[in-house]
């Protein structure tokens, strides 16, 4: 007879372990934040994001801190012809219900890009790594497209391997030149209306007649420690404003029950 498993399972014939657990609503727990984009932006609410509330040692600001949002520029600057574009922005800081951002990032739709990619031309492409004057290092990309000159008959446009390695050259030492230069917050101010995509179409078109130049993308690979007054010059005449609460939707009682039936 084997007594070495006796008592093992004893609670087969109980009732399940601490009843029935408590059904919380976890939007019950949390809280709204207001989304602020930095004043280089012509619209500075970007919109709401959702944390879990301060708990113990779980400290909602830290939740948030370092929260990457990626917006169309069009809704940025209330410019449709923008929509190609997209910002991302990062949350550096948390002030009251809203969340200080700063410049993270940039890049193109994919049915902007596809639809620049033709047939009968050259495509060139080049990156280069800078530092902003402020710390910041970002890797940039650039990307252009041949076009016929005037009055060309020949149906194609294409460069020869030197030509493009020329506007290669052309391209990083202009990239690098005007960020070099600058900070992070003008930087940005030059990527909004494409300054530094017509400054290479211009210094270009002795070498090869360019169309379509434009700083498709860049990233943020290192950033400097946090400064506070830096930020808050980024963000220019910030005013904390009163935070509006937001009421979830009352259930209707028997609803779900309706829709279960229909």
């Amino acid at each position: 007879m084997l007594t070495g498993f006796a008592g093992k399972n004893k609670r087969i014939s109980k009732g399940k372990k601490g009843g029935k657990k408590k059904i919380v609503d976890p939007f019950s727990k949390k809280d709204w934040y207001d989304v602020k984009a930095p004043s280089m932006f012509a619209v500075r609410n970007v919109g709401k994001t959702l944390v879990t509330r301060t708990q113990g040692t779980k400290i909602a600001s830290e939740g948030l801190k370092g929260r990457v949002f990626e917006v169309s520029l069009a809704d940025l600057q209330k410019n449709e012809e923008d929509a190609y574009r997209k910002m991302r922005l990062r949350v550096e800081d948390v002030q009251g219900r809203n969340c200080l951002t700063n410049f993270w990032g940039m890049d193109f739709t994919t049915d902007k890009l596809r639809s620049m990619v033709r047939k009968w031309q050259t495509l060139i492409e080049a990156h280069v790594d800078v530092k902003t004057s402020d710390g910041f290092t970002l890797r940039m990309f650039c990307i252009a497209f041949t076009k016929k000159r005037q009055g060309q008959i020949k149906r194609t446009a294409y460069a020869q391997s030197s030509q493009i390695r020329t506007i290669r050259r052309k391209m990083v030492e202009i990239m690098a030149r005007e960020a070099s230069s600058c900070d992070l917050k003008d930087l940005v101010a030059k990527f909004i209306p494409e300054a530094i995509g017509k400054d290479i179409e211009k210094a270009c078109q002795g070498i090869y007649p360019l169309q379509n130049v434009a700083i498709r993308k860049v990233k943020v690979l290192k950033a400097p420690k946090f400064d506070l007054t830096k930020l808050m010059e980024v963000h220019g005449d910030y005013t904390e404003e009163v935070p509006v609460k937001v009421e979830r939707p009352a259930e209707i009682p028997g609803a779900e029950a309706a829709e279960a039936t229909a």
